[in-house]
C-alpha cells in the first residue's frame, strides 16, 4: 500500500492530499529515509512524522486491503517511544 494511502486509512493524517503535501515537504520518513507519497509500505516499516515541535514514530503492523472502519484504524500501527 502507498504511504499516503496508509496515512489516510490509519487516520494518522486526516486527508490523502494533506498526506501528499507532508510527504512532499520531506517531513515523513520511512526507515529513517525521506519518503515520497508513492513509497510502498510493508509490515515492520517504521514511519516518522515531523510536526512543528515534535516527531512521532510508528511501526506498521498490518497493511489493509482498502479502507477500514474507524474503530480498527488504530490497530494498523503501534506508536513507538523514541
Amino acid at each position: 500500500m502507498r504511504l499516503d494511502k496508509f496515512l489516510k486509512v490509519s487516520r494518522l493524517i486526516k486527508r490523502r492530499t494533506v498526506a501528499n503535501d507532508v510527504c512532499d515537504s520531506a517531513r515523513v520518513f520511512v526507515n529513517n529515509n525521506p519518503a515520497k507519497p508513492a513509497k510502498q509500505l510493508k509490515v515492520g516499516d517504521i514511519i516518522s512524522i515531523e510536526y512543528k515541535n515534535m516527531t512521532k514514530t510508528y511501526e506498521v503492523l498490518i497493511i489493509p486491503q482498502g479502507n477500514v472502519p474507524i474503530n480498527i484504524a488504530n490497530t494498523l500501527y503501534k506508536e513507538l517511544e523514541i
